[in-house]
Protein backbone atom coordinates (compact mmCIF):
# COMPACT_ATOMS: atom_id res chain seq x y z
CA UNK A 1 0.00 0.00 0.00
CA UNK A 2 2.85 2.40 0.82
CA UNK A 3 4.59 1.70 -2.47
CA UNK A 4 1.35 2.24 -4.37
CA UNK A 5 0.69 5.52 -2.56
CA UNK A 6 4.15 6.82 -3.33
CA UNK A 7 4.03 5.81 -6.97
CA UNK A 8 0.48 6.87 -7.73
CA UNK A 9 -0.47 9.72 -5.43
CA UNK A 10 2.75 11.35 -4.31
CA UNK A 11 4.48 11.93 -7.63
CA UNK A 12 2.82 15.33 -7.47
CA UNK A 13 3.15 17.22 -10.77
CA UNK A 14 5.86 17.91 -13.31
CA UNK A 15 7.41 20.72 -11.28
CA UNK A 16 8.59 18.23 -8.67
CA UNK A 17 11.14 15.44 -8.44
CA UNK A 18 10.54 12.68 -5.90
CA UNK A 19 12.68 9.78 -4.71
CA UNK A 20 12.96 7.41 -1.76
CA UNK A 21 16.03 6.48 0.27
CA UNK A 22 17.18 3.83 2.71
CA UNK A 23 18.93 5.79 5.47
CA UNK A 24 19.81 2.85 7.71
CA UNK A 25 23.06 3.56 9.56
CA UNK A 26 23.23 7.13 8.25
CA UNK A 27 21.19 9.05 10.81
CA UNK A 28 21.25 9.47 14.57
CA UNK A 29 19.67 6.75 16.69
CA UNK A 30 17.41 9.35 18.27
CA UNK A 31 15.24 9.06 15.15
CA UNK A 32 14.43 5.47 16.11
CA UNK A 33 12.52 3.52 13.48
CA UNK A 34 12.45 6.40 11.00
CA UNK A 35 15.12 4.82 8.80
CA UNK A 36 13.72 5.65 5.38
CA UNK A 37 13.36 8.95 3.60
CA UNK A 38 11.34 10.66 0.89
CA UNK A 39 13.20 13.40 -0.98
CA UNK A 40 11.14 16.02 -2.79
CA UNK A 41 12.63 18.63 -5.09
CA UNK A 42 10.67 21.63 -6.32
CA UNK A 43 11.93 22.86 -9.70
CA UNK A 44 12.78 26.57 -9.72
CA UNK A 45 11.69 29.16 -12.25
CA UNK A 46 14.36 29.64 -14.92
CA UNK A 47 13.65 33.34 -15.47
CA UNK A 48 14.30 34.14 -11.82
CA UNK A 49 17.38 31.91 -11.61
CA UNK A 50 18.83 33.39 -14.82
CA UNK A 51 18.44 36.86 -13.32
CA UNK A 52 20.83 36.18 -10.42
CA UNK A 53 23.94 35.25 -12.41
CA UNK A 54 25.63 38.35 -10.98
CA UNK A 55 24.10 38.25 -7.53
CA UNK A 56 20.83 37.98 -5.61
CA UNK A 57 17.78 40.16 -6.18
CA UNK A 58 14.84 40.96 -3.91
CA UNK A 59 12.64 39.03 -6.37
CA UNK A 60 14.82 35.96 -5.87
CA UNK A 61 14.69 36.35 -2.09
CA UNK A 62 10.89 36.57 -2.09
CA UNK A 63 10.65 33.62 -4.49
CA UNK A 64 13.07 31.59 -2.32
CA UNK A 65 10.82 32.15 0.69
CA UNK A 66 7.70 31.27 -1.28
CA UNK A 67 9.15 28.00 -2.58
CA UNK A 68 10.28 27.02 0.92
CA UNK A 69 6.75 27.62 2.21
CA UNK A 70 5.27 25.62 -0.66
CA UNK A 71 7.59 22.70 0.02
CA UNK A 72 6.82 22.75 3.74
CA UNK A 73 3.08 22.73 3.03
CA UNK A 74 3.43 19.94 0.48
CA UNK A 75 5.40 17.83 2.95
CA UNK A 76 2.69 18.27 5.58
CA UNK A 77 0.05 17.18 3.06
CA UNK A 78 2.05 14.05 2.34
CA UNK A 79 2.47 13.37 6.05
CA UNK A 80 -1.32 13.32 6.41
CA UNK A 81 -1.68 10.94 3.47
CA UNK A 82 0.91 8.61 4.96
CA UNK A 83 -0.82 8.63 8.33
CA UNK A 84 -4.02 7.39 6.68
CA UNK A 85 -2.23 4.13 5.85
CA UNK A 86 -0.53 3.91 9.26
CA UNK A 87 2.86 5.11 8.07
CA UNK A 88 4.30 7.62 10.50
CA UNK A 89 6.63 10.37 9.40
CA UNK A 90 8.79 13.32 10.42
CA UNK A 91 8.94 16.35 8.15
CA UNK A 92 12.35 18.03 7.93
CA UNK A 93 11.75 21.69 7.07
CA UNK A 94 13.27 23.03 3.82
CA UNK A 95 15.60 25.37 5.71
CA UNK A 96 16.72 26.13 9.25
CA UNK A 97 14.86 29.21 10.46
CA UNK A 98 16.15 31.69 13.02
CA UNK A 99 13.26 30.91 15.38
CA UNK A 100 13.80 27.15 15.36
CA UNK A 101 15.32 25.18 18.23
CA UNK A 102 17.99 23.84 15.88
CA UNK A 103 19.25 27.25 14.75
CA UNK A 104 21.73 27.87 17.56
CA UNK A 105 23.36 24.47 17.05
CA UNK A 106 23.35 25.03 13.29
CA UNK A 107 25.41 28.20 13.65
CA UNK A 108 28.26 26.26 15.25
CA UNK A 109 29.16 24.31 12.11
CA UNK A 110 26.50 25.30 9.54
CA UNK A 111 25.24 21.74 9.31
CA UNK A 112 22.17 19.85 10.48
CA UNK A 113 21.44 16.35 11.79
CA UNK A 114 20.01 15.19 8.49
CA UNK A 115 20.91 16.97 5.28
CA UNK A 116 18.32 17.23 2.51
CA UNK A 117 21.21 16.75 0.11
CA UNK A 118 22.19 13.49 1.79
CA UNK A 119 18.64 12.14 1.52
CA UNK A 120 18.46 13.20 -2.13
CA UNK A 121 21.77 11.53 -3.05
CA UNK A 122 20.66 8.34 -1.26
CA UNK A 123 17.45 8.53 -3.30
CA UNK A 124 19.49 8.69 -6.49
CA UNK A 125 18.23 12.11 -7.53
CA UNK A 126 21.69 13.65 -7.95
CA UNK A 127 25.00 14.50 -6.32
CA UNK A 128 26.82 17.28 -4.47
CA UNK A 129 28.56 19.92 -6.59
CA UNK A 130 31.82 21.75 -6.00
CA UNK A 131 30.14 24.64 -4.17
CA UNK A 132 28.15 22.20 -2.02
CA UNK A 133 24.99 22.54 -4.10
CA UNK A 134 22.73 19.58 -4.71
CA UNK A 135 22.94 18.89 -8.46
CA UNK A 136 19.97 16.94 -9.80
CA UNK A 137 20.56 14.75 -12.82
CA UNK A 138 17.70 16.45 -14.67
CA UNK A 139 17.79 20.11 -13.71
CA UNK A 140 21.15 20.71 -12.11
CA UNK A 141 20.91 22.87 -8.98
CA UNK A 142 17.72 24.65 -10.05
CA UNK A 143 15.54 23.22 -7.31
CA UNK A 144 14.83 23.37 -3.57
CA UNK A 145 14.56 20.28 -1.40
CA UNK A 146 12.46 19.02 1.47
CA UNK A 147 12.72 15.62 3.17
CA UNK A 148 10.34 13.35 5.05
CA UNK A 149 11.49 10.50 7.29
CA UNK A 150 9.21 7.47 7.40
CA UNK A 151 9.12 4.41 9.64
CA UNK A 152 8.41 1.80 6.96
CA UNK A 153 10.36 0.55 4.00
CA UNK A 154 8.77 2.05 0.88
CA UNK A 155 9.69 -1.06 -1.12
CA UNK A 156 11.21 0.97 -3.92
CA UNK A 157 14.79 0.28 -4.91
CA UNK A 158 16.67 3.52 -5.46
CA UNK A 159 20.30 3.51 -6.59
CA UNK A 160 22.25 5.99 -4.44
CA UNK A 161 24.78 8.30 -6.08
CA UNK A 162 28.10 8.16 -4.24
CA UNK A 163 30.32 10.61 -6.10
CA UNK A 164 30.28 13.82 -8.10
CA UNK A 165 29.52 13.90 -11.80
CA UNK A 166 30.78 17.46 -12.25
CA UNK A 167 34.04 16.30 -13.80
CA UNK A 168 36.47 19.08 -14.73
CA UNK A 169 33.83 21.81 -14.80
CA UNK A 170 34.81 24.67 -12.46
CA UNK A 171 32.31 27.37 -13.44
CA UNK A 172 30.71 27.59 -9.98
CA UNK A 173 34.13 27.63 -8.31
CA UNK A 174 35.34 30.48 -10.51
CA UNK A 175 32.14 32.53 -10.17
CA UNK A 176 31.79 32.15 -6.38
CA UNK A 177 32.28 35.67 -4.94
CA UNK A 178 33.42 34.17 -1.63
CA UNK A 179 35.97 31.85 -3.26
CA UNK A 180 34.65 29.24 -0.86
CA UNK A 181 35.33 26.12 -2.94
CA UNK A 182 38.61 24.27 -3.54
CA UNK A 183 37.41 22.63 -6.77
CA UNK A 184 37.74 19.13 -5.32
CA UNK A 185 35.12 16.61 -6.37
CA UNK A 186 32.64 15.40 -3.74
CA UNK A 187 32.21 11.77 -2.74
CA UNK A 188 30.42 10.17 0.21
CA UNK A 189 33.68 9.79 2.13
CA UNK A 190 34.74 13.44 1.76
CA UNK A 191 33.60 15.84 4.47
CA UNK A 192 32.10 19.09 3.21
CA UNK A 193 34.76 21.18 4.97
CA UNK A 194 37.46 19.54 2.85
CA UNK A 195 36.11 21.01 -0.39
CA UNK A 196 33.89 23.92 0.63
CA UNK A 197 34.05 26.64 3.30
CA UNK A 198 30.44 27.19 4.36
CA UNK A 199 31.41 30.06 6.67
CA UNK A 200 32.99 32.02 3.81
CA UNK A 201 29.87 31.44 1.75
CA UNK A 202 27.54 32.55 4.56
CA UNK A 203 29.53 35.72 5.21
CA UNK A 204 29.49 36.73 1.55
CA UNK A 205 25.77 35.95 1.27
CA UNK A 206 25.14 38.39 4.11
CA UNK A 207 27.26 41.09 2.48
CA UNK A 208 25.51 40.72 -0.88
CA UNK A 209 22.02 40.89 0.61
CA UNK A 210 22.95 43.98 2.62
CA UNK A 211 24.51 45.71 -0.40
CA UNK A 212 21.79 44.87 -2.90
CA UNK A 213 18.53 45.22 -0.96
CA UNK A 214 19.53 46.19 2.58
CA UNK A 215 18.16 43.10 4.32
CA UNK A 216 19.91 41.17 7.06
CA UNK A 217 19.70 37.72 5.47
CA UNK A 218 22.07 35.21 3.91
CA UNK A 219 21.34 34.60 0.23
CA UNK A 220 23.30 34.53 -3.01
CA UNK A 221 22.38 32.03 -5.75
CA UNK A 222 25.14 32.82 -8.25
CA UNK A 223 26.37 29.23 -8.39
CA UNK A 224 22.80 28.01 -8.91
CA UNK A 225 22.40 30.34 -11.87
CA UNK A 226 25.70 29.66 -13.63
CA UNK A 227 25.79 25.85 -13.40
CA UNK A 228 25.97 24.51 -16.99
CA UNK A 229 23.86 21.46 -16.14
CA UNK A 230 21.00 23.64 -14.96
CA UNK A 231 21.30 25.99 -17.92
CA UNK A 232 21.43 23.13 -20.40
CA UNK A 233 18.42 21.26 -19.03
CA UNK A 234 15.94 24.09 -18.66
CA UNK A 235 12.59 22.36 -18.28
CA UNK A 236 12.77 20.67 -21.65
CA UNK A 237 12.09 17.16 -20.42
CA UNK A 238 10.05 16.98 -17.23
CA UNK A 239 9.36 13.50 -15.93
CA UNK A 240 6.86 12.87 -13.17
CA UNK A 241 9.25 11.85 -10.44
CA UNK A 242 11.88 9.14 -10.52
CA UNK A 243 10.48 6.64 -8.04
Amino acid sequence: MLKSLLQNKLLLDDTFLVGTADLSGLIDRKYGDYKYGISIGKILDDTIIDSIANGPTIEYYNYYQRVNNELAAKAEEIKKELHKINVYSIVLDPTVTTNSSEYKAYLNNLSVDISHKMVATRAGLGWIGKTDLFISTQFGPRLRLVSILINKNPGINSIPIDESRCGKCNVCVEKCPAQAATGELWNINLHRDKFFDAFKCREMCGQLAKQRFNVDIRICGICVSVCPIGKKNKKKSYTKGVL
